[in-house]
């Protein structure tokens, strides 16, 4: 279709996807404030995030899990979450 432009991202394994684009959404760029995903190695992905030259925090260690955060180049936020104990 016209004004559609979209790919969608699902990783091995999930049930979940992400879908970036044009034309999927009349939120403006940047105003996305706290989108989340799960993974199952929080080095791993921080490591692959900065090893990518993403401005990435250090991994945040809390009781209800690890966290790394970093903002995608439209300034939407994003935090990846490792919950220990669980298959992510």
């Amino acid at each position: 279709m016209d004004g559609i432009r979209f790919v969608q991202l699902t990783p091995p394994g999930s049930a979940c996807s992400i879908c970036i684009g044009e034309g999927l959404n009349v939120a403006p760029p940047g105003t996305a404030p706290s989108l989340q995903m799960v993974v199952s190695d929080i080095q791993a992905a921080h490591d692959h995030l900065k090893g990518n030259g993403v401005e990435v925090s250090d991994i945040d260690i809390q009781g209800w899990g690890h966290f790394v955060y970093f903002a995608d180049p439209d300034g939407n936020k994003w935090a990846v979450q490792y919950i220990p104990g669980r298959d992510a």
